[in-house]
């Protein structure tokens, strides 16, 4: 199974980034949109895994005390090398505390650390070819330039499974991880 951990996203926000994505989405060709419902803030990737590793990790993110999340979505824009286009995520201490908590119960269940710095995002598309110059620049025109989200405060956490096909991947969730209120 392929496994990573992440924050879904509230209504309110996903239907804000419906609403100033609707243009580019019917407009622009040559990318796999990912559908609303999918979208979320990865906090760890996890990869492939077996179901004990599974479990493994699991009981470790039950364990982690953490109060809930204040999280804004803060703009739009490329990963241009990977070919993917994203809404920003603030990195507040918040986040990058559970981020930090959820890897550390990750590295302790097996699985190889991150290596790159954390970089909260929600991947809204990706290329399916190469995307450069003009047709980047076309799509960066369609876009509305600051963008205003509402923020919203994220009360749990979850273990999704990816499954990857042709139209994209499909996540399923294993896991439900409560975040305190105080």
């Amino acid at each position: 199974m392929r496994l990573f951990v992440g924050i879904p996203l509230n209504a309110e926000v996903r239907a804000e980034l419906t609403s100033a994505l609707t243009p580019a989405i019917s407009q622009v060709k040559g990318w796999r949109w990912a559908s609303a419902e999918s979208w979320h803030i990865t906090l760890q990737f996890l990869g492939n895994t077996s179901q004990e590793k599974c479990e493994f990790l699991s009981a470790q993110i039950r364990d982690l005390q953490c109060p809930a999340v204040p999280i804004q979505t803060d703009g739009l824009d490329f990963f241009e090398r990977a070919g993917i286009f994203y809404a920003g995520v603030s990195l507040r201490p918040e986040l990058s505390a559970l981020q930090r908590k959820v890897s550390d119960a990750a590295t302790q269940s097996g699985f190889a650390p991150e290596t790159r710095p954390y970089h909260p995002h929600i991947t809204l598309a990706r290329a399916k070819d190469r995307v450069r110059g003009r047709a980047l620049r076309a799509f960066r025109d369609m876009l509305p330039e600051d963008p205003e989200f509402s923020p919203f405060l994220a009360e749990e956490f979850l273990l999704f499974e990816s499954f990857l096909g042709p139209a994209g991947a499909r996540y399923e969730i294993r896991e439900r991880f409560e975040l305190s209120q105080t």
